[in-house]
């Protein structure tokens, strides 16, 4: 399968002079479709409500027709659906560059069908460097993303036939320049993500493994835990059904603390994240617990986790402390969960800079010029 970079030669080689401070990894990019539905919907499909699980097209689109007859709205409008470039990684990066000024890149691959060319805009328009994104020919990856009324989300993505990025397809020039390589752990990514690792070390980056999802972490926990004890992983994020499935083989019971602790023992920055409750975080022998902020104006979850780790990462390269760290990502989280899907919207974007504020946290510096 041929696959041909998004910009030119010449304009690849001049923005390795301008290289992004971070990039993500996000093989396969992706397309999420968004609906608010009744939990009725939730029965009818595979897998637990709350989860991320493949499904084969066909699938997928049976979601997409069902959705119709169930979104919360009296009649129920097809038209509440929104269509945006999706993947937590997409997310993540999205946010910084969009939200925050952060320079980043995305490292991938997508189809040469309308769902590529939809995510090449969205991301395109939000600031993100594609000279790393490659155009494949096939289809794009695309993603239900199922909103209950309480806005806990449910998603269901099919990849199986969607153009990918390859291990043998990296190459340095991919990380000249970059500082942070943002990853999302997947056991059908496996082999990439080593190749990205491995490359990234040798080009001094630092490296971000979001743990994915609690059945990821349930079915593929070997893996992961190899990972993990590399010592190639400087910063983990995982959500509370995460770090729970990651200690149940040892204490059913285990707690996010003794998670947290778990992850610092292999990674610099460890942080797992609490919903409501907040989140946790240790480096060294710092520990600290952040509350969150927003929760009472929360639509979707989605996306929540991608951009605290965001606002997380702005903190980090910015050089703020471990506790600002947090506050920023419990800023840009509770900015996302107040509209549907997993983009920021202006508006929520003006919320976020005015609860930094009022926190004092710096600002990103394109607000102060």
């Amino acid at each position: 399968m041929g696959a041909e970079p998004l910009l030119p030669k010449n304009a690849q080689t001049q923005t390795h002079q301008n290289s992004p401070l971070i990039l993500g990894l996000q093989p396969s990019a992706l397309i999420d479709h968004v609906a608010k539905v009744d939990r009725s919907l939730l029965a009818q499909i595979p897998g637990e409500p709350g989860g991320s699980i493949p499904v084969p097209i066909e699938e997928l689109e049976h979601i997409l027709n069902e959705v119709k007859t169930h979104i919360l709205s009296s009649p129920p409008d097809p038209s509440l659906m929104r269509t945006m470039a999706g993947g937590s990684v997409a997310n993540t990066i999205r946010g910084l560059s969009a939200g925050f000024g952060v320079t980043c890149g995305i490292l991938g691959a997508c189809g040469d069908d309308e769902q590529g060319g939809l995510f090449v805009s969205n991301m395109s328009s939000s600031g993100v460097n594609l000279s790393t994104l490659r155009m494949k020919k096939g289809p794009t990856g695309q993603c239900v993303c199922l909103v209950d009324a309480s806005g806990n989300r449910t998603m269901r993505p099919c990849l199986s036939s969607a153009v990918r990025i390859q291990a043998e397809e990296l190459t340095k020039e991919d990380f000249k320049g970059v500082k942070w390589l943002v990853m999302r752990y997947g056991i059908y990514n496996l082999e990439i993500i080593h190749a990205a690792i491995r490359m990234a070390k040798q080009e001094g980056l630092l490296v971000s493994l979001d743990l994915a999802s609690f059945e990821m972490v349930r079915n593929f926990k070997v893996a992961l835990l190899e990972l993990l004890e590399s010592g190639f992983i400087d910063l983990c994020f995982a959500n509370e059904d995460e770090a729970r499935e990651l200690l149940r083989d040892d204490d059913e019971n285990a707690g996010p603390e003794a998670a947290v602790e778990f992850l610092a023992k292999h990674c610099r920055w460890a942080v797992v994240t609490l919903g409501s409750n907040g989140c946790l975080a240790k480096c060294g022998r710092e520990m600290v617990r952040v509350p969150a902020i927003g929760e009472a104006m929360a639509t979707d979850a989605t996306g929540a986790g991608d951009l605290f780790a965001g606002g997380f990462l702005y903190g980090l390269v910015k050089g703020l402390s471990l506790e600002e760290c947090c506050r920023v990502g419990a800023c840009s989280g509770g900015s996302v969960i107040r509209s549907l899907g997993g983009e920021v919207t202006p508006e929520n974007w003006q919320w976020m800079y005015k609860q930094m504020q009022i926190k004092g946290l710096p600002v990103p510096a394109f607000l102060r010029q």
